[in-house]
């Protein structure tokens, strides 16, 4: 009884955690939602970086939102949670704002890089001058694969849900395990390609995008240029260089998620979550005081 209880103040501290960094990353993400709305209001329109920040903020909310849920039933209302749909419902709905959150802010960073940085190759300059028109389809394409991820999840769940719900002896329950540790490695093996993918974007064009200002910066120096225009460089250098650590951090603990929970180790997915549920508030925060 005394190591059940202290299971439970365990898990009720994780869910508090959790539910601060929710709360505070749905609320700076709702002011970065708020802020566009009214600028689009008075312009009539929207900017290329602004459309994605748009998205952006609308999947975080939407992520932090489903996240918070899925921990607070998986804790306290364990039966509840695998009543049939609702394990389907939100299994797929956080996996598909999860892949929408990191595929667009990974088109954010490569959306800075093609328009910041500045090299001589044909193919990166015909980017340059497209990138306005590329990125609703970019966008379009982001959340389409985030979809198909959501369904895969959907149908895996109801397949294991299902098998899990018809076993009547020992054998059965056996074959029953085999099938749906197929089925979450299956899951699992196209959760690492999504991560892996968007990861090598990030990580491209952030290299490429701090040699191009590194290499500016030091032209700027060389020519004994104004101050107020290095400053604003070494501040987006900073400011990249920070994206960069958090989505490392962050594409690190996705990994750990899928082999902790493979090992069903509880506690190391409950520190790992803590840190995914704050790294969409956390780096919106970067956002906002980094833009003016």
């Amino acid at each position: 009884l005394p190591q059940q209880s202290n299971v439970t103040a365990y898990g009720a501290t994780t869910v508090a955690i959790i539910t601060l960094e929710a709360l505070a990353g749905m609320w700076i993400n709702a002011f970065i939602f708020c802020v566009l709305c009214t600028g689009w209001v008075k312009k009539k329109t929207l900017n290329s970086n602004e459309k994605i920040l748009l998205l952006l903020s609308c999947s975080r909310i939407s992520y932090l939102c489903f996240s918070w849920v899925n921990n607070f039933l998986s804790r306290f209302y364990p039966n509840y949670f695998y009543v049939h749909p609702t394990l389907q419902l939100l299994a797929s709905s956080t996996t598909f704002f999860n892949y929408s959150n990191l595929w667009v802010s990974a088109c954010l960073c490569v959306f800075y890089c093609i328009k910041i940085a500045n090299f001589r190759n044909r193919f990166f300059i015909y980017l340059k001058v497209k990138i306005d028109r590329i990125v609703p389809w970019l966008l379009l394409a982001t959340l389409l694969s985030a979809l198909a991820m959501g369904i895969v999840i959907y149908d895996i769940t109801e397949t294991v849900q299902r098998n899990n719900l018809t076993f009547t002896c020992l054998g059965n329950f056996w074959e029953t395990s085999i099938k749906r540790d197929k089925n979450f490695f299956s899951s699992f093996f196209l959760a690492g390609l999504e991560y892996a993918a968007s990861f090598l974007a990030v990580i491209c064009a952030a290299v490429f995008l701090l040699f191009s200002l590194w290499r500016h910066k030091r032209k700027m120096q060389t020519n004994s240029m104004k101050d107020l225009s290095m400053d604003a460089h070494i501040r987006a250098m900073k400011s990249i260089l920070s994206f960069l650590v958090m989505y490392n951090i962050n594409f690190v603990c996705l990994i750990l998620t899928i082999i902790y929970t493979m090992k069903k180790e509880n506690t190391m997915t409950l520190l790992i979550s803590i840190y995914l549920c704050a790294f969409p508030g956390v780096h919106s925060l970067i956002l906002v005081f980094s833009s003016p």
